[in-house]
């Protein structure tokens, strides 16, 4: 019961959070990455998926930049784009067109987490904006999420981490590691349940013929009645969003979509891989390269000597 009072807690302050900072009207049970939270103890299953492409179907690009390696306890930036057209609009829960919404997950490696932010600088808290990043878990802060946030002002996102130290951890150490990283741009296409959003094809349920399409008043949407050979009936309901393509006294096969595709979201995936850096290989390296400069000067020193010995030796 305390776990799932804290969930609910957590998804209260994220949607009371992006709310004042998107000027978003969200409900927390259909809120990315709620969805992810609170069914997914992992967000990546172990074929390296990551559990976000259950609901949002479709592909689309993302790309995320990171430092190619980093010193202990220090404070670094991960760029992330989700790309898209500005211009187009999602179909809302309500069945409107609006804006489309963009969240994402990054999984750190272990001992990695969001920078504090007493330690972030000045110029990178400006490019962080009112992001407002937390651990999937509290058990999991090396997992962060964020979103739905605006996409018109977020497509591009600038997470502040914080290096850890293996003198003070003794489970990290000094070595190359993996960052995945996942991100959506629109609503999902099916819930957690498996049951479809207004944001998806419907298809029809049976094969026969269309004797009826009614409106329905309140809510929006239509009930398409169709009527099998052997003479019963079966009634799909279309939710308020999707455009009807089928009309009365149509012929229809089982399976057959009876609306368009509604969706221009997605969702992407993407890795890459940062090297926690030793400060005593980077000091052994540069005294290494300062021997081989020195090594060098006096070689040729030594040269230029021999070269003038050769010289008075040749006019004596």
């Amino acid at each position: 019961m305390s776990k799932k009072i804290s969930v609910a807690l957590r998804a209260a302050i994220l949607t009371l959070i992006l709310g004042v900072a998107g000027n978003l009207s969200l409900n927390p049970a259909q809120a990315y990455p709620i969805f992810a939270q609170q069914n997914y103890a992992n967000p990546r299953e172990a074929n390296g998926r990551i559990v976000c492409a259950n609901c949002h179907l479709a592909q689309k690009p993302v790309e995320i930049e990171v430092p190619q390696a980093v010193l202990p306890n220090t404070v670094f930036e991960a760029v992330i784009d989700l790309p898209y057209d500005k211009q187009v609009k999602q179909v809302l829960a309500n069945g409107k067109k609006g804006d489309l919404n963009v969240g994402m997950v990054l999984i750190l490696p272990e001992g990695f987490e969001l920078a504090p932010p007493d330690r972030i600088p000045e110029e990178m808290k400006q490019k962080v904006g009112n992001l407002y990043y937390q651990p999937y878990s509290p058990e999991q802060k090396n997992i962060l999420v964020v979103g739905p946030v605006p996409g018109k002002k977020y497509s591009e996102m600038v997470v502040p981490i914080l290096s850890p130290d293996p003198a003070k951890n003794k489970n990290v150490s000094y070595l190359k590691y993996p960052i995945y990283f996942g991100g959506n741009r629109g609503r999902g296409q099916v819930y957690p349940d498996g049951k479809k959003s207004n944001n998806t094809i419907y298809n029809a349920s049976a094969a026969g013929k269309i004797v009826s399409i009614t409106p329905i008043e309140k809510k929006g949407g239509f009930e398409i009645t169709i009527e099998k050979a052997n003479g019963e009936t079966v009634v799909d309901k279309i939710p308020a969003g999707p455009d009807l393509i089928v009309k009365e006294n149509q012929s229809v096969q089982a399976d057959q979509p009876l609306t368009n595709n509604p969706n221009v979201g997605g969702f992407g995936q993407a890795e890459t891989e940062i090297v926690l850096q030793n400060p005593a290989r980077i000091q052994g390296l540069l005294v290494f390269f300062s021997f081989i400069l020195i090594a060098q000067i006096l070689l040729v020193l030594k040269k230029k000597q021999f070269e003038k010995v050769q010289l008075a030796e040749m006019n004596f």
